[in-house]
C-alpha cells in the first residue's frame, strides 16, 4: 500500500497499539489524542516522537484516521465532527468498534471518505506485548464492497488475519466474543474466590492447567465443527470435550456443589458464583444432551436438582420424560433428549426454564 499519514483519535489499549502496528509498517503516525494521563503515557511508551493534539487536529493532518474510542462515543464523534466538516474527501476513516459496521461513518462518507471498520479479536494490555499477539489475530473487515481491499491489506500489514464480516452480523458477532471472553474472566475470578474460601493460598496455579487444558480442547474442537468429521463421526464442536458431574450425570454431586456454593454466598455475599453455576449447567445439561452426551433420564436429573435441589426418581432405561415437581407452581422445563424424548426438568424459583439459548474517551479495552 502507498505509505499513509495515520492520526490516531483516543490513545487507549487499542489505538495506541494499532497505532504503533501501523507505523512499524512503514505508515508515519502524524498525530495522537489522548485524553487521560494514562493515555498520555501509553502515547509516549508506544508512540514516541508523535504529537499530541486535539481531535480536529489529528482528523486535519491525517491521510488515514484511526478511531479507537468507546463503542457507545463513536457514533458521537462522527457526527461531531461531521458537523464541523473536518473530514476531507478522500481521506481512509477506520473504526475498531467491534458492534458496529461502516454504517456508523455515514456522517463522514457523506463528505467523502472511505469507510473501513476493523476489529481485532482479542484483548489488549495496552504495552509492546500485544504487538506480537497481533501476528495471525482475526480482525473483522466491514466496508463497501469497492474498498475492502483496503482494510484487509491493513490487516496484513499489522500481522493479522481479516475475515470479511457483513454489517448486520457485527452485534452478534462483537455479542459472542463479549460472551466468550469477558465472562471467562468472570469465571475464572468465581473459581478463584471459591478455592480461597477452600484455604488454596495460591488460587491461580491451582486453575492454570485445568483451564489451560480445558480451553485448549474446547477451542481445538469448536474450529473442527460440527457435522461429520474425516471419519465420518458426528461432531458437535467444544461441547464434545466437556468433563465433570454433568459429563457423567452425577446429579448427587451437582447438588452438593450448590449447597457448598449457596453457603460461600451467604459467608461472603458472592452469591452470584451459585447462580452462575447454575445456569451455566443447565446450559451443560441441554448441550450434552442434544449432543447424545448423556441419557433423557440422566438429563431429566440433572435438570430437577438444578431447579429443586433435589433428583426425582431414576426413569427406567427408553422411559420418556418425567415431569419434576415445580415449587411454584409453573409448568416444567423442557430439553432435548438424544433420542428424541424430552427430559422435564422443573422450573427453578426465578422461573427459569432448563432450556439452552442460542448465541468520548479513549477505548481502553476490546472484545
Amino acid at each position: 500500500m502507498t505509505r499513509l499519514g495515520i492520526g490516531v483519535v483516543g490513545a487507549g489499549r487499542v489505538g495506541a497499539v494499532l497505532g504503533s502496528a501501523l507505523r512499524a509498517a512503514g505508515h508515519p503516525v502524524v498525530g495522537v489524542s489522548a485524553v487521560s494521563e494514562a493515555s498520555r503515557e501509553r502515547a509516549d511508551a508506544l508512540l514516541p516522537g508523535v504529537p499530541v493534539l486535539d481531535v480536529p487536529e489529528v482528523v486535519r493532518r491525517a491521510e488515514l484516521v484511526l478511531l479507537a474510542v468507546p463503542d457507545d462515543a463513536l457514533a458521537e464523534l462522527v457526527a461531531g465532527l461531521a458537523a464541523t466538516v473536518a473530514w476531507q474527501p478522500g481521506q481512509i476513516v477506520v473504526h475498531t468498534a467491534g458492534r458496529y459496521g461502516a454504517a456508523v461513518l455515514d456522517p463522514a462518507r457523506a463528505q467523502g471518505v472511505i469507510p473501513i471498520a476493523l476489529h481485532p479479536a482479542m484483548t489488549f494490555t495496552g504495552t509492546s506485548l500485544d504487538l506480537s499477539r497481533l501476528v495471525g489475530c482475526t480482525f473483522a473487515v466491514t466496508a463497501p464492497t469497492p474498498v475492502l481491499p483496503i482494510g484487509q491489506a491493513l490487516v496484513v500489514e499489522m500481522g493479522g488475519e481479516p475475515v470479511v464480516l457483513d454489517e448486520a452480523a457485527r452485534p452478534l458477532y462483537h455479542a459472542a466474543l463479549a460472551h466468550g471472553a469477558n465472562h471467562l474472566v468472570v469465571l475464572v475470578a468465581q473459581a478463584g474466590q471459591a478455592l480461597a474460601a477452600a484455604g488454596v493460598a495460591d488460587p491461580g496455579a491451582v486453575l492454570r492447567p485445568l483451564l489451560t487444558a480445558a480451553l485448549d480442547g474446547a477451542l481445538r474442537a469448536e474450529s473442527a465443527g460440527g457435522g461429520r468429521d474425516a471419519e465420518g463421526e458426528v461432531t458437535n464442536g467444544a461441547v464434545t470435550t466437556l468433563t465433570g458431574p454433568v459429563r457423567r450425570g452425577d446429579a448427587g454431586t451437582v447438588r452438593d456443589h450448590l449447597d457448598v456454593l449457596t453457603d460461600l454466598g451467604v459467608r461472603t455475599g458472592a452469591t452470584d458464583v451459585a447462580a452462575s453455576y447454575r445456569a451455566l449447567s443447565r446450559a451443560a445439561t441441554g448441550r450434552a444432551l442434544a449432543a447424545g452426551l448423556l441419557r433423557a433420564e440422566q438429563g431429566r436429573a440433572l435438570l430437577d436438582v438444578l431447579a429443586t435441589g433435589d433428583p426425582a426418581p431414576e426413569a427406567g432405561p427408553g422411559a420418556p420424560g418425567v415431569t419434576g415437581p415445580t415449587p411454584d407452581g409453573a409448568g416444567p422445563a423442557h430439553a432435548a433428549g438424544p433420542d428424541g424424548s424430552t427430559v422435564h426438568g422443573a422450573h427453578d424459583d426465578e422461573g427459569a426454564g432448563g432450556g439452552t439459548a442460542g448465541p468520548g474517551a479513549d477505548q481502553e479495552d476490546q472484545a
